[in-house]
């Protein structure tokens, strides 16, 4: 029996204590309901599938203290775009489980998370990741389709931003809302409260859907938000391309990184076939996991029958 070899390829957005960039996000140049330029390295996007549910993300291991978040917007290389702060106001981390991350599969094989779930009380606060306008409030964004109450985002919010990236526009969605506070063509500021946490929609609990689209507020152009918010100060994002020998990306493998200073395990997948996933035009990643504190990690994969390792560092 053939065995497929695969080579591990990680880059990383390292945080650091010393002086930091600020990157200037571009001005937008394709107004809203524009059609704009797609990314040739980008997969083409597959249809609309036919339904999805999103259940609430169940218990996950919590830190009791984090660092501040760096200000945005905030990059420490020319390929980082944290122009975003965090949708929901906490002083722990929240790691979503790994089928609730970006480019989790659940329930279908063709059926992939577009965002990324953040647990919450139930009203609790949502907060603008950026500033801009309001250009969606209530049932029926998914569906296109205003006060449609069977919309699997419930009640959501989209921000078109005052800025964008590589001159194109960006987005911002918030759903399963209890209830939308902002107004349509309403300006917000970072930080200002626009909905309250809910369990609207296709989902069994209170949670924040929260996802980054680019350049068309569209389900087909999504990318991973742990890419766009701003992480803790001194801690950094991990970014992985796990591929077989023949530069296939595998798609929803399970991968284990453990901190070798104090043993606590994180569990992602890769990401799944299909859907509306889209990588970084950079990175060309198929696995992130933000809010790792600096230090050394083990990673370690199941594949063919082995077990592979490897260890990185996050730098402060």
């Amino acid at each position: 029996m053939k065995k497929t070899s695969f080579h591990l390829l990680f880059l990383f957005l390292f945080t650091s204590c010393t002086a930091m960039n600020r990157p200037t996000p571009t001005p937008v140049i394709a107004p809203a309901g524009e059609e704009g330029v797609q990314l040739d390295a980008l997969k083409t996007p597959s249809p609309v599938p036919l339904q999805f549910n999103i259940p609430a993300p169940g218990a996950e291991p919590v830190s009791g203290w984090r660092p501040p978040l760096y200000p945005i917007p905030w990059a420490k290389s020319a390929y980082d775009h944290f122009y975003f702060a965090r949708p929901i106001a906490a002083d722990e981390v929240n790691w979503p489980i790994p089928d609730y991350r970006y480019g989790g599969v659940f329930f279908a094989p063709n059926i992939v998370h577009t965002g990324i779930d953040i647990d919450a009380e139930e009203d609790a606060p949502i907060l603008a990741a950026g500033p801009g306008t309001i250009v969606w409030v209530g049932w029926g964004l998914f569906t296109e389709t205003p006060g449609n109450i069977s919309d699997p985002y419930g009640i959501a919010v989209a921000i078109r931003h005052d800025f964008g990236y590589n001159d194109q526009q960006l987005y911002t969605i918030y759903a399963h809302m209890s209830k939308a506070i902002a107004v349509m063509g309403q300006h917000v500021e970072t930080g200002e409260v626009i909905g309250l946490v809910g369990a609207t929609g296709a989902t069994t609990g209170p949670h924040v859907h929260f996802e980054v689209r680019y350049p068309l507020n569209s389900f087909h152009h999504t990318y991973n938000p742990e890419l766009w918010i701003a992480p803790p100060q001194g801690w950094g994002v991990l970014v992985g391309r796990v591929m077989d020998s023949d530069g296939k990306v595998i798609e929803s493998h399970d991968v284990t990184i453990r901190s070798e200073g104090t043993r606590k395990s994180f569990f992602v997948k890769t990401y799944g076939v299909g859907g509306a996933t889209n990588m970084d035009p950079y990175y060309q990643e198929n696995l992130v996991l933000g809010d790792l504190p600096a230090g050394i990690y083990k990673i370690t994969l199941e594949f063919d029958e082995k077990t592979v390792q490897t260890w990185v560092e996050i730098f402060p």
